[in-house]
């Protein structure tokens, strides 16, 4: 713990502390961090500023994990904000502008909220001390919409229905750095802040409102596989996974008992870790060599031959993004369905077809990118990119064998991207197989929280 005074006058202090939610959350960042940057080794198009914008999100993303001074929170998830802006801007690709402009906005859109739910918190508790705070008795009228506009300002962020089109847009327009950094730490902060900021220092106002986020994690998880199961493109099927995903971590926050909870930051862990995997074979492995991200023209490549690791790397990524147990996956999600058994029995049905739909359209994906060779195209086509990823060494081109089986001749996947993935799939598979690591320190965290039942 570590504690500066910063403006005395208002009680700002530069306040860091570390719990068990803390940790989860800053070791998964490191690890999303390291593997964004062994993905990115060779950019090649304003490489200084390229690193700059994506460290700045990397060192805003832990402050706001260590952050144990509410306006210094607030101040670093802003921070966030403005890198996120510029590396999509700059070096995104598919509509860049538009999905920039678009994550800023309800960005700012949330951080609006929040800034408003402090200034309450503030004037009523006398304080930006969050270990204060949480001791601090709250009015019920207070919490009874201080609570909403603050845990609906984070969850923007965390992509919650019906204000997750941000994220697959935005998911799509960033280069794969990006993409892994914003599915694997940026759409925690959201869930995190709610969890550490509204629902611990508003617990009456939680216990009001819980059952509407529960409905709305329910809708979150059905309708963003039933929508990803429709995309052409590989990013936005992996991009609508993430917030179906992020349903099941908001349904987690909903249950309001240790199980649910500590699911839910196991799940943050583990779709951070599976969300960059998914990304970084989409936009490095397969969009960097082939121009392509259309399923349909990814079929006719049989890349399971001409890119066998990114197959393999692709293969373990989907079973964990399925919930195949051996996978963090599984042991998030199985932590968080046994708890909202407790409080919604009903959402844990609904939840099934959910799994059900995560399982099709990963599976479709899976098919339809390496094992699949009735496509439309079996060479990869120039046209379908106006820009590549982020300007890098150009990789050399596709050549079409004359075998029965078609398939081309590419790149080979290089020494920092084998690096890169297996740092990921060991991170998956290691607290698949071994839970109790990060819930023994989760837990004892969630039991010193005052919203349980």
């Amino acid at each position: 713990m570590a504690r500066v005074p910063w403006v005395p006058a208002l009680g700002m202090n530069y306040h860091l502390a570390l719990d068990g939610i803390s940790l989860t959350l800053v070791l998964v960042t490191g690890i999303a961090a390291i593997s964004a940057v062994l993905f990115s080794w060779d950019v090649t198009d304003r490489p200084n500023e390229f690193f700059f914008w994506l460290l700045l999100v990397v060192g805003g993303s832990y402050g706001v994990f260590l952050s144990a001074d509410l306006f210094l929170l607030f101040l670093f998830y802003e921070l966030v904000i403005v890198p996120k802006y510029f590396l999509i801007a700059i070096f995104g690709s598919t509509n860049k502008e538009y999905g920039a402009m678009k994550l800023t906005l309800y960005s700012f859109f949330g951080g609006a909220l929040v800034f408003l739910g402090i200034i309450a918190v503030y004037v009523s508790g006398g304080s930006l001390d969050l270990n204060e705070l949480a001791q601090f008795q709250f009015a019920p009228q207070l919490q009874s919409w201080a609570f909403p506009v603050l845990f609906l300002g984070f969850a923007v962020l965390a992509g919650i229905w019906p204000l997750h089109t941000w994220a697959p847009t935005g998911h799509v327009a960033a280069p794969t750095a990006g993409s892994m950094l914003l599915a694997g730490i940026v759409m925690k902060l959201g869930a995190y802040a709610s969890l550490r900021v509204a629902m611990n220092l508003f617990p009456q106002g939680f216990q009001m409102w819980r059952t509407w986020i529960a409905v709305l994690a329910v809708i979150g998880i059905v309708y963003a596989a039933a929508v990803a199961l429709r995309q052409r493109d590989l990013k936005f099927v992996i991009g609508y996974s993430s917030v179906s995903h992020m349903g099941f971590v908001l349904l987690g926050l909903a249950t309001a008992n240790v199980f649910g909870v500590s699911g839910a930051v196991l799940q943050m862990f583990s779709h951070g870790v599976i969300g960059a995997l998914l990304f970084a074979v989409a936009g490095r492995m397969i969009y960097r060599r082939t121009h392509t991200r259309e399923l349909d023209a990814l079929a006719g490549m049989n890349l399971s031959r001409a890119l066998p690791f990114a197959a393999f790397t692709f293969v373990v990524a989907s079973a964990a993004s399925m919930g195949i147990p051996g996978f963090s996956g599984f042991a998030a999600e199985i932590t968080i369905l046994i708890g909202a058994w407790k409080s919604y029995p009903l959402a844990v049905w609904i939840t099934g077809a959910g799994m059900v739909l995560v399982a099709a359209f990963t599976l479709r994906a899976l098919k339809r990118t390496f094992f699949d060779v009735d496509g439309e195209s079996a060479a990869p086509s120039n046209a379908s990119a106006a820009r590549t990823d982020v300007k890098q060494m150009p990789a050399p081109p596709a050549q079409i064998t004359s075998s029965p089986e078609r398939s081309i001749h590419l790149e080979p996947i290089t020494i920092p991207e084998k690096l890169g993935a297996s740092l990921l799939m060991f991170a998956t598979l290691a607290v698949g197989l071994y839970p109790k690591f990060l819930l023994d320190r989760i837990q004892p965290a969630v039991e010193a929280m005052r919203f349980l039942k």
